[in-house]
């Protein structure tokens, strides 16, 4: 196609498939050498705009990335051509000039300092030139157009590191020739507003070029008054915050010193834009007082003798936190403000102990009187306003809640146990008020803050946490928010209650009676598991209402999916306190009804609903077998050492429950073995059994091996391997327990052999769990190679093959294996017979993914592979690779044989044995086999 035809196809062809080609093809065009030639003829007056910015992003492109194809000698011509067509398009296309703008901005930071000594000024003096063509105005705003890119396109450009260094110094050098032109447009009495913004953005673009802050203290200055003009009003505030911002900026502290006066000076306005709801305002002057205040806390607070005057602009910054309104919908100010709250208090702390107890003696009243004003802008508004916003708005304000209580839990350590006393005063006052009764919002609030402390900070030693555990059942509880605090307090609290189990009685009547509220769902069952997991050896009292209620919400469907199987946790930790009879007697109410239901649903024909209600209720037994545990493995509380129980005699409860429920398990399994997450939910009730018993679980190791392999030959499942990892994992050392898992183990491996020679292309999830659990063979049971019926040479092919596969996880579970297999080349004669017969087939696989076949995020397991390779096979790698690096174009047809020759002596030099070195070897060599050594995207590598 022609130039022309390609841009209008791009504009204007309604098909996208034209479209897209278009643009192909003129990306190609941009880069290729005509694009010298027509890029000026694209810019004549006559063009339509597209076209016209066609032409000049071609010419930007050429600069920026080509710039060693032109020759100093057109460096002239071209700088000045640049100038001739930005005056032309002065009063032109606006997107067009500020195209070519960018363009001669690029060609001035690839030419300066030598070969263009002074490029701004010179800048600035063409454009002053008087040209009766161009009106003055015109020419005035194209100025300021290539003033505010030049630092732009400085930040993007691709020069490199050294330059960048000496351009910088350079432009912040030139900024004389800038700042003068600028504070004179913005003083000017007659200088349009349009002009004014234009000043303004340069201004903000010159700044973050590491300018001395001093430099810019006029132009600041010029700011602070634009903030006056609505129009201005925004511009003015970026220019600002970006000249306060930058890191440079605090070792100005006599300029940051002078800052404050006209930061304090926006009081007034800032009261004026609260009190008529211009939130637009309110939200810029705070962005500046917390620019001034987060970025140089420390350079001010240094400056003793001006503690005042920075004291002011901290208090400013507390108005703006507790500006007037409900966050997010009257105000979007005060969440600007909590970092800053964060930096100051870090600073203080940081001082020496003298310095720091002045400090602390003037900022702690400030700190108490922030929890303050973070406890009222945390209050839910009125129900009936509440009622009125979006789900969106409520999002907003929940996180909103969660940064506070962030920073209050950050607070507690400046002002100490002493917060949790005022929070508790403040709380008992308001419960015990009868002259003035509280509104629900107060005490939610107070009750938010106790909880935030306490979720995160150790409140044992806290002697205000019994009269808050009196005061909770005092609480007239009248809406979900406040019963929701309540719960997750009482919650938060569960350790303190272990420790003082005396006052469960007090709180846990509370939690049952939310369980049956759905409302309180999520609240009333987390708090129930933190309780039956922190106080389970003082629960047997209550435990038979425990189970009771539970059983009534569970019958009655109140909760969602995840809640019933948090509600089963909470039950696995309580009946794991118990006598063994009693265990027994509740699981067997806990569960019967359960499995009349699932004995129902096995004589059904499946389908979609009677398998969700199978999975649900396989979910509920997993979840159970997960807490209960009697042999307490899970117990590190040095605290209930002493109330620890005698251990059990007999089966374990789970096994015998298990046992009982074995055959109604494999009759449902008979008709979903097909059903993927059918044969998961069932295998997941026996790994979480087998996780939590551990050597309880051996009297159902024979019936359950004998299952997993049935299931298994008939449809291969991911999760019935990984229940078979879990029994070699836990039971290798068992020689009593091991033959049925032995013999597992070499079903599994058969039939997933037969798998792959038809094909494993479509199981990526099967190989993948596979190649696991012939890693976790190696690591626990190695013997289990030696066995005469284990193909061990189709078994090293399975794993190369593994080693091709698109799925990532899949190539990282083949590395595991092979790491685990070579250190076994000594030990187990089968394996080292292989691995020397075939091993270069491995060493082939492994330079294939370095050389660019797999993702670059895998290159440390194939590392570890040639470390093990070259750790247990070193004779035989050195044969190998020599052989493997003489074929052409391999690994990569981007590497030279030179390269290739370097990369093979170094993996095999004496820093072999150094892990790290060899992984940074394979990632520098995966870099140039893919064509990407020394790009940009490696910079993050």
């Amino acid at each position: 196609p022609s130039l022309f035809q390609a841009l209008h196809q791009l504009y204007y062809d309604p098909n996208i498939e034209n479209k897209n080609l278009a643009q192909k093809w003129l990306m190609q065009a941009q880069v290729s050498p005509q694009a010298w030639h027509f890029s000026w003829l694209l810019l004549h007056m006559d063009k339509v705009p597209e076209i016209q910015y066609f032409g000049a992003s071609a010419l930007h492109i050429k600069i920026s990335r080509y710039w060693n194809d032109i020759p100093a000698d057109q460096y002239e011509s071209l700088k000045s051509q640049l100038f001739t067509h930005i005056t032309r398009f002065a009063s032109g296309s606006k997107i067009v000039l500020t195209r070519l703008c960018v363009a001669l901005a690029s060609l001035a930071l690839s030419m300066m300092p030598e070969a263009w000594p002074c490029a701004v000024a010179d800048m600035v003096r063409m454009f002053q030139a008087e040209d009766s063509n161009v009106d003055g105005r015109a020419r005035c705003l194209a100025l300021l157009e290539l003033l505010t890119v030049l630092p732009e396109e400085f930040q993007t450009s691709r020069l490199p590191q050294y330059r960048k260094g000496q351009v910088r110094s350079v432009l912040a050098q030139e900024c004389c020739s800038v700042f003068p032109l600028l504070e004179q447009l913005l003083q000017q009495q007659d200088s349009p507003g349009f002009i004014k913004q234009k000043v303004l953005k340069c201004f903000s673009s010159w700044v973050q070029l590491e300018i001395p802050l001093m430099d810019c203290e006029n132009l600041i200055q010029a700011a602070f008054t634009s903030l006056q003009d609505p129009e201005l009003f925004d511009t003015a505030v970026e220019a600002v915050v970006n000249a306060i911002s930058q890191p440079d900026a605090q070792r100005y502290v006599n300029t940051l010193l002078k800052l404050i006066p006209p930061v304090l000076g926006l009081q007034e306005q800032l009261r004026q834009a609260v009190q008529s709801g211009d939130m637009e305002t309110s939200h810029g002057i705070c962005r500046i007082a917390v620019a001034l205040g987060e970025n140089h806390s420390r350079a001010l607070l240094d400056q003793v003798e001006h503690w005042q005057s920075f004291l002011a602009l901290v208090n400013m910054i507390m108005f703006c936190t507790g500006i007037p309104g409900h966050y997010p919908v009257n105000e979007t100010t005060s969440s600007l403000t909590l970092t800053f709250w964060y930096t100051l208090q870090d600073d203080i702390l940081s001082f020496e102990p003298d310095k720091q107890a002045v400090y602390q003696q003037v900022y702690r009243p400030v700190y108490f009187q922030l929890v303050d004003v973070l406890l009222h802008k945390a209050q839910f508004p009125s129900d009936e306003e509440y009622g009125f916003w979006s789900s969106d708005e409520k999002e907003q304000f929940r996180i909103y809640r969660v940064d506070i209580s962030d920073t209050l839990m950050y607070v507690y350590e400046m002002l100490g146990a002493e917060l949790l006393s005022s929070l508790y005063d403040k709380l008992g006052r308001l419960l015990t008020n009868t002259e003035q009764p509280s509104t629900w919002q107060h005490t939610e609030a107070l009750l938010y803050g106790f909880q935030s402390i306490a979720e995160t900070i150790d409140v044992n030693y806290s002697d205000v946490v019994p009269g808050l555990i009196g005061l909770i059942p005092r609480i007239s509880i009248s809406n979900v928010q406040l019963a929701d605090t309540v719960m997750f307090t009482i919650g938060a609290l569960s350790e303190w209650l272990a420790d003082h189990p005396v006052m469960i009685n007090n709180v846990l009547p509370l939690v049952l009676q939310a369980l049956g509220n759905p409302e309180l769902s999520i609240s009333s069952v987390s708090t129930l598991k933190k309780i039956c997991r922190e106080c389970k050896y003082d629960l047997p009292p209550y435990a038979a209402n425990i189970v009771a209620v539970s059983q009534e919400v569970l019958m009655k469907q109140i909760h969602k999916t995840s809640q019933c199987m948090w509600l089963m946790q909470a039950l696995g930790f309580l009946l794991s306190a118990l006598q063994v009879e009693e265990i027994l007697k509740n699981l067997h109410s806990l569960i019967t009804p359960y499995i009349q239901q699932l004995e129902k649903l096995a004589d059904e024909t499946p389908n979609p609903s009677n398998k969700l209600a199978i999975i649900h209720i396989l979910g509920l037994l997993s979840n159970l077998f997960t807490t209960l545990d009697i042999s307490h493995h899970d117990d590190d509380h040095e605290s209930t050492e002493v109330k620890k129980l005698p251990v059990q005699q007999g089966p374990n409860p789970v096994v015998v429950v298990l046992q009982q429920v074995f055959q109604l398990i494999q009759k449902v399994l008979s008709k979903w073995l097909n059903d993927a997450q059918v044969v998961e939910s069932v295998c997941a009730i026996f790994e979480k059994s087998v996780k939590t018993l551990l050597d309880d679980f051996a009297p159902m190791v024979p019936q359950l091996c004998e299952m997993l392999g049935q299931m298994y030959s008939t449809i291969p499942q991911a999760s019935a391997i990984d229940l078979t990892r879990q029994l070699v994992h836990i039971f290798a050392h068992e020689p009593a327990h091991f033959p049925p898992i032995k013999a597992l183990f070499l079903l599994v491996t058969s039939v997933t052999l037969t798998l792959f020679q038809q094909g494993p292309r479509d199981h990526p999830d099967i190989v993948d769990s596979f190649m696991q659990l012939l890693a976790q063979a190696l690591k626990r049971k190695p013997d289990l190679f030696l066995c005469i019926n284990l193909d061990v040479k189709a078994v090293f092919e399975c794993g190369v093959l593994s080693l091709k596969f698109p799925e990532a996880p899949t190539v990282k579970a083949s590395c595991g294996f092979f790491t685990e297999l070579l250190p076994r080349c000594g030990e187990i004669a089968p394996v080292g017979q292989v691995v020397h017969e075939n091993g270069k087939v491995l060493l082939q696989a492994v330079l294939e993914g370095v050389g660019g076949q797999a993702s670059r995020s895998l290159m440390d397991h194939f590392a570890e592979i040639l470390f093990a390779l070259n750790k247990h096979c070193f004779s035989y790698l050195s044969i190998w690779i020599k052989e493997a690096m003489q074929q052409d174009g391999f690994p990569s047809g981007r590497v030279s044989p030179e390269q290739k020759e370097t990369f093979s002596q170094q993996i095999l030099s004496r820093e072999r044995v150094n892990k790290r070195r060899v992984k940074e070897m394979v990632k520098e060599f995966t870099l140039l086999c893919r064509g990407l050594h020394g790009t940009e995207y490696t910079a993050d590598y």
